[in-house]
């Protein structure tokens, strides 16, 4: 609900066909605001913004994504991207995004467990502030079920392999790349209770995921599977 509402536009980006809708439940907090960046361009989110990347897993095992068909009337309405929007003063990033998401598309945040969180945009603005957009990486244990707001023409899990055949949102598009995960196949014992962990979202080194599912105990080993059972072993 905290992304721009048509009205909040500036006036040099607002189509003149669209009307201002009147969205009763539209809840304000203290970041919602433009800011430009020095060369001109609007950016929502007076102190940045946040959105999810939430991960599923499909019934083969691989990863969905939950993307959001924005509203024709919003900025770069009609592209696909995540859910999210401006971060309060007194925020996180994290708690932004799974605000946003729950807001936006009506998720059980008990359900969205965070993985990391990587910067994915700084634009320089005036007076030396820098503005930021910052990708929540999480998981959910299944597809959600989930229910768009006004902002959304639609809530999609789409395949991770399938997401480069939507329209993105350009700020999205310029990012995706280095979110995508690469398949890793962790070879665990029948027994073992890192398989009640899997499949997931796993952070190898600082913004390189992987996503993770449970093999045969006979497999042969990758060269990363030392360290994926290491880094499952810490809480996360």
């Amino acid at each position: 609900m905290r992304g721009p509402g048509y009205s909040d536009f500036p006036t040099r980006y607002r189509s003149a066909t669209q009307p201002t809708p009147n969205y009763h439940e539209r809840v304000r907090g203290d970041g919602d605001g433009w800011v430009v960046s020095d060369t001109g361009s609007p950016h929502w989110g007076r102190y940045g913004a946040a959105g999810l990347l939430l991960r599923a897993p499909r019934s083969d095992g691989s990863p969905a994504v939950l993307l959001q068909h924005r509203a024709p009337w919003s900025h770069q309405g009609g592209t696909w991207g995540l859910p999210g929007g401006a971060r309060d003063s007194h925020e996180s990033a994290e708690e932004a995004a799974v605000r946003e998401a729950h807001e936006e598309a009506g998720l059980v945040s008990e359900l969205v467990s965070v993985r990391a969180s990587v910067i994915t945009a700084h634009v320089p603005a005036a007076n030396g502030y820098t503005w930021t957009y910052t990708t929540v990486v999480a998981d959910a244990p299944q597809q959600l079920q989930t229910v768009a707001n006004f902002e959304s023409a639609e809530m999609r899990w789409v395949g991770e392999d399938q997401v480069d055949e939507l329209p993105l949102h350009p700020g999205f598009a310029a990012s995706w790349r280095r979110l995508r995960t690469a398949p890793e196949v962790l070879p665990l014992g029948h027994d073992d209770q890192l398989r009640d962990s899997l499949p997931r979202t796993v952070e190898i080194e600082q913004g390189v995921f992987v996503w993770c599912t449970a093999g045969h105990p006979d497999q042969e080993p990758s060269q990363l599977s030392s360290r994926i059972s290491a880094l499952l072993q810490v809480p996360n």
